[in-house]
C-alpha cells in the first residue's frame, strides 16, 4: 500500500525573530509510522507538508504586512531532521526558514491550520532605521567573521581545540581569515602532533590531521620521520577497502610532498580505478563497493581523492579516464538545487539518515572537490561561471554559521572559490540597502570577490526598478554607475531618478571591461537586490467629529498630528465618532502603511483596537457606538484615543495620543459579558507598598501613683512575714554539707533557685515567653540533678546519725 503524506496541524514560531526563524511542526500520521509517508518521492527528502508551511507563513504575512513571495521564504536548515514521538501518533520535525526584509513581533505564536488566525497585535511600529536588510542582499567575507572564528574555536591550555579533527579545522579557518596562529599555546599542539606522527597505533585519518596541522603551524619536522610515515600511507592506499581510507591516505600522501619530500603513488592508475569504480551513473558516488546507495557528499570526497592521485602520479594519469570524471562533474551539476534569486546548493536524496548531511555540508564537499580536481585537470571543466556564483551566493547567504562545523565549511569553501580554474565568482553588495530620499543617499554598490579582494576594472548598470508587484518603474532608465576608485565603489544619484518611497528590485548588470575576463570571472546575468527607499510622508486633512446617529448634526475638530495638541470630545452611545486623514509620498502619491491602528484605552484599562479604511486617497474610521457597546461592555467613561501609523519606508512613524472621548453608555444587562482581566505586572510586587496609617486608642485613666505604691507594699506583707518566721524558728546552716563534693552541689542547688528566680524577673522585665519556658527547661534539668545529688547526702548523712 502507498503511503499517504502526513497533513500538518500546526507550526509555531520559537524563540525571539530576527533574521532565522525556527518553526515547530506537529503533524497527524497516518496508517502506519514508516517515516518515508513524510517525504514525497519526488521532492529530495523535504517533508511533504513543506509547501504548508511555506503557504501560511505567506498568508499571515501579507495578511498584516504584505509584498513577500515564495521566493522570500528558503529553507535554512536540516530538513530531515526528525524525530517520531513514542507512544503517539504524532510526527514532530523542526524546519528553519529565513524571510527576508522581514519584521515580525517577539512573542510566540501558534498557526492552526484547520481554521483562520486570529492575532490580537497591539502595534508592530516598524522605523526605516530600524529595517532588516534583505535576505538577498550578501556581503563578503569580513572583520566580523575573524572575530565569529576567534569565538567559536577556543583553544585549551595545551593550544587543541579538542580531537585532531576539531583542532585542523580551527587552524585551517584561521589560517584562511589571517587570525594570529603564532605563540606559545599553540607549541604544545605542535608537540601533540608529533606524537602523533609517531605513534604507530595513528590511525590513516590521524596522520591526515596531523600533517595538515603541521603544515599550517609551521611545526619543526627534524625528528620525524616521514619516509616511516610514507610506507605506512601506501600501503593504506592499496589495502584501502572504502573511500573515506583512499581520502584521508590520498591526503596524507599530498602533506608529506607539501612538506617538500619526494612523494610517488605507486600504483596510480589503479587507485584511480579503484575510485571511479565506486561512481555512479547521475554523478554521485558510493562509500565503498558493499553500499547499495550512493552519496552527492561523498562525490565530493571523491573527486578531492581522484585530484590527489593526479597530484602524486609518477606520470600522467590516461586523460580518458579524466575525460569520464569531467562527465561525472557535469552530471553532478545537472543535479544542482536553485532559489529564485540564482543562489545554488547541492543536498543529499534517498540516503541513509546516519549519513545524511545537509545542505552546508554536502556543497562544502562538492565545491572542494570540484576545485581541486579543476586544479590538475589539463582541461577547463565544463561548468558554467553562473554556478559557481550561484554556490558562492549560498555560502555567503548563511552569514555567519552558529557551529564551528558549519563554520569551517563555509570558509573552506569560500577560499576554494576564491581563487579557482573554474571561475572567479564577483560578488555584488549594497552597503547600505536603506536609502533616504529625505537626506538624498546615494546609492552606493561595491563589487569584490568573496573575501572581499578588489575586483578587476568593471562597469555596473542599473537596468530596471521593480515594484513589489513585478511591476517596472516606467520613468526609470537604464543607468551606468560612476566609479570612485579611492573607496573602491560603484554610486548613483537618486535624485534624478523620480523614484517613490517603497521597497524595490533593483536589477543590475556588471560587466568585466576585459574581454579575456569574462573567462576568468563569473559575474552573473542578472543579479537582483532588494533595497528600500524612505521619505517623509506628509499627513494631511486629519479631522475628528462627533455626529448623530442620521448625521443632521456634526461638531468637526481638525488634528496637528506634528504637535502633541490633544481634543476632547463627549458622545452617546446613539452618536458616531468618526476620524480621517490623507498620507501623501514626497511624490504626492498616496501612501498605503503597512500599520494604522487607532486605538481606545478605558479608565480601567480595557483596550480596543480598529483599523481604518482606505477609500479615494483617504483613510476614514467610522465608530457607532450604538454596535459597540456590548464590545466596549457597556462601560461609560472617558477612553484615551491614540493613532499608530508605521511603515518600513515611513521616516516619520509615529504613535502618538491624539485625546480623550467621554462615552456615556447605557447600563449593561444580567447577562451581559464583563470585561476581561487586565495582566498584572509581575515585577509590581517588588515595588513600593501603600503606605499604612494608624491611631492608637488613648489610654485608659489610671489610678493615683500613692494608691498603687500602697497595694506594691502589701505585696510585700508576705515576704516580710516569711522573714520573720525564719527568724521564730531558729534557721540555721548545720545542716549543710561539710565535705566538698556534697558542698559543692549544694551550693549549685542554691543557686539553680536563685537563676529561677532572676529569671522570673527578667520576664517581667523584657523576654518573652517562649525564650523564658526555654531557659527554664534547662534550669529544671540542671536543679533536677544537683537537688537530687544534694537531697540524697542529706537523706545517707541523718541515716548514719539515726544509727548512731
Amino acid at each position: 500500500m502507498q503511503a499517504r503524506c502526513a497533513r500538518l496541524k500546526t507550526i509555531r514560531l520559537l524563540g525571539d525573530p530576527v533574521d532565522d526563524y525556527e518553526f515547530e511542526a506537529d503533524a497527524d500520521q497516518d496508517d502506519s509510522s514508516d517515516v518515508e509517508e513524510f517525504y514525497d518521492d519526488d521532492e529530495d527528502g523535504i517533508p511533504c507538508f513543506y509547501d504548508d508551511v511555506v503557504e501560511h507563513i505567506l498568508a499571515v504575512y501579507n495578511e498584516y504586512f504584505g509584498g513577500m513571495d515564495d521566493d522570500d521564504i528558503r529553507s535554512g536548515g536540516d530538513p530531515k531532521e526528525f524525530s517520531l514521538i513514542s507512544g503517539e501518533r504524532r510526527f514532530k520535525s523542526t524546519l528553519h526558514f529565513q524571510i527576508k526584509g522581514s519584521i515580525w513581533s517577539s512573542e510566540p505564536w501558534t498557526i492552526p491550520m484547520a481554521k483562520p488566525l486570529v492575532l490580537h497585535l497591539l502595534l508592530l511600529l516598524i522605523c526605516g532605521s530600524a529595517l532588516l536588510s534583505s535576505g538577498s542582499v550578501i556581503h563578503p567575507i569580513s572583520d566580523a567573521h575573524r572575530s565569529a572564528a576567534t569565538e567559536l574555536f577556543v583553544p585549551a591550555a595545551d593550544g587543541s581545540f579538542g580531537s585532531l579533527e576539531e583542532t585542523f579545522e580551527a587552524l585551517r579557518a584561521f589560517q584562511i581569515l589571517g587570525v594570529d596562529r603564532t605563540g606559545a599555546k599553540f607549541e604544545g599542539t605542535c608537540k601533540t602532533v608529533s606524537e602523533k606522527l609517531s605513534s604507530p597505533t595513528s590511525t590513516t585519518k590521524d596522520l591526515y590531521h596531523a600533517l595538515k596541522i603541521t603544515g599550517i603551524l609551521g611545526c619543526r619536522t627534524e625528528s620525524i620521520e616521514f619516509d616511516g610515515i610514507t610506507s605506512r600511507l601506501q600501503a593504506a592506499v592499496k589495502d584501502a577497502s572504502s573511500l573515506l581510507e583512499l581520502y584521508y591516505s590520498l591526503g596524507g600522501l599530498l602533506s608529506v610532498k607539501e612538506q617538500g619530500k619526494d612523494v610517488i603513488l605507486s600504483d596510480a592508475d589503479g587507485t584511480f580505478q579503484a575510485i571511479k569504480a565506486l561512481s555512479q551513473s547521475d554523478g554521485r558516488w558510493r562509500y565503498d563497493k558493499d553500499s547499495t546507495g550512493s552519496s552527492t557528499f561523498a562525490a565530493g570526497i571523491a573527486l578531492e581523492a581522484l585530484a590527489s592521485v593526479v597530484s602524486l602520479a609518477g606520470s600522467d594519469i590516461d586523460q580518458s579516464k579524466i575525460a569520464v570524471v569531467r562527465k561525472d562533474i557535469t552530471k553532478l551539476f545537472d543535479r544542482i538545487k536553485r532559489y529564485g534569486d540564482g543562489t545554488l546548493y547541492f543536498d543529499e536524496k534517498n540516503v541513509d539518515p546516519d549519513q545524511y548531511k545537509g545542505p552546508l555540508a554536502t556543497s562544502a564537499s562538492i565545491t572542494s572537490g570540484v576545485t581541486a580536481f579543476a586544479a590538475v585537470s589539463s582541461e577547463k571543466l565544463n561548468i558554467g561561471g553562473e554556478k559557481i556564483l550561484g554556490l558562492a551566493k549560498f555560502f555567503l547567504s548563511i552569514g555567519i554559521p552558529g557551529t564551528a562545523k558549519d563554520f569551517f565549511y563555509q570558509i573552506n569553501s569560500l577560499a576554494s572559490l576564491e581563487n579557482n580554474r573554474i571561475s572567479i565568482p564577483l560578488v555584488l553588495s549594497l552597503p547600505a540597502t536603506v536609502l533616504s530620499l529625505t537626506s538624498k543617499d546615494q546609492l552606493k554598490v561595491e563589487v569584490t570577490t568573496v573575501f572581499g579582494s578588489r575586483a578587476p576594472p568593471l562597469a555596473v548598470s542599473l537596468l530596471k526598478v521593480l515594484t513589489p508587484d513585478s511591476k517596472e518603474v516606467t520613468s526609470f532608465e537604464k543607468k551606468e554607475l560612476e566609479y570612485d576608485p579611492e573607496n573602491r565603489i560603484h554610486f548613483l544619484d537618486l535624485s534624478p531618478l523620480k523614484i517613490d518611497v517603497g521597497k524595490y528590485s533593483l536589477i543590475f548588470k556588471v560587466s568585466v571591461n576585459d574581454p579575456e575576463g569574462s573567462d576568468i570571472y563569473a559575474t552573473g546575468d542578472q543579479i537582483i537586490v532588494t533595497a528600500f527607499f524612505t521619505g517623509f510622508i506628509k499627513v494631511d486633512k486629519a479631522e475628528i467629529a462627533v455626529s448623530d446617529s442620521d448625521a443632521t448634526s456634526e461638531s468637526v475638530q481638525k488634528l496637528d498630528l506634528s504637535k502633541d495638541s490633544l481634543i476632547s470630545l463627549s458622545a452617546n452611545h446613539l452618536q458616531k465618532m468618526r476620524l480621517s486623514l490623507q498620507l501623501t509620498t514626497p511624490l504626492g502619491h498616496s501612501f498605503k502603511p503597512h500599520q494604522m491602528v487607532v486605538k481606545l484605552r478605558h479608565e480601567s484599562k480595557v483596550e480596543h483596537l480598529f483599523v481604518p479604511e482606505t477609500s479615494s486617497r483617504q483613510y476614514k474610521l467610522v465608530l457607532n457606538f450604538l454596535g459597540l457597546v456590548e464590545k466596549f461592555y457597556y462601560l461609560s467613561g472617558r477612553y484615551e484615543i491614540e493613532l499608530a501609523v508605521g511603515d518600513a519606508v515611513m521616516e516619520n512613524s509615529f504613535l502618538r495620543s491624539i485625546g480623550s472621548i467621554e462615552l456615556d453608555l447605557p447600563e449593561a444587562p444580567e447577562k451581559a459579558a464583563k470585561p476581561p482581566a487586565q495582566p498584572v505586572d509581575p515585577l509590581s510586587r517588588f515595588g513600593p507598598k501603600e503606605e499604612i496609617s494608624h491611631i492608637f486608642r488613648a489610654p485608659e485613666k489610671r489610678p493615683p501613683q500613692e494608691l498603687s505604691l500602697g497595694f506594691m507594699g502589701l505585696t510585700l506583707l508576705p515576704l516580710l512575714a516569711f522573714l520573720i518566721g525564719l527568724l521564730r524558728i531558729g534557721v540555721n546552716f548545720k545542716g549543710f554539707p561539710t565535705s566538698a563534693v556534697p558542698a559543692m552541689f549544694a551550693t549549685l542547688f542554691h543557686g539553680g533557685i536563685g537563676a529561677v528566680l532572676l529569671l522570673y524577673v527578667l520576664f517581667w522585665l523584657k523576654l518573652d515567653l517562649f525564650t523564658t519556658l526555654k531557659a527554664l527547661g534547662f534550669l529544671g534539668v540542671f536543679l533536677l540533678f544537683v537537688g537530687h545529688r544534694t537531697l540524697s547526702y542529706l537523706a545517707s548523712t541523718s541515716v548514719k546519725q539515726k544509727t548512731a
